[in-house]
């Protein structure tokens, strides 16, 4: 049996991108958090009515 290059590449994009999600969901409270702390201080996207 013969491995192509397409097959490993194929291979090591999924672990990538399986590791990648990890990371992200891992992440997630964290980044959470941070967004809330940037709409307390004013720096949150989107529009506000002016002062």
């Amino acid at each position: 049996m013969r491995i192509t290059a397409k097959q490993v590449l194929t291979a090591q994009a999924v672990v990538v991108g399986g590791l990648a999600l990890v990371l992200l969901v891992r992440e997630m409270p964290g980044i959470m958090r941070e967004i809330r702390i940037w709409r307390m201080v004013g720096l949150g996207t989107g529009s506000r009515p002016p002062r």
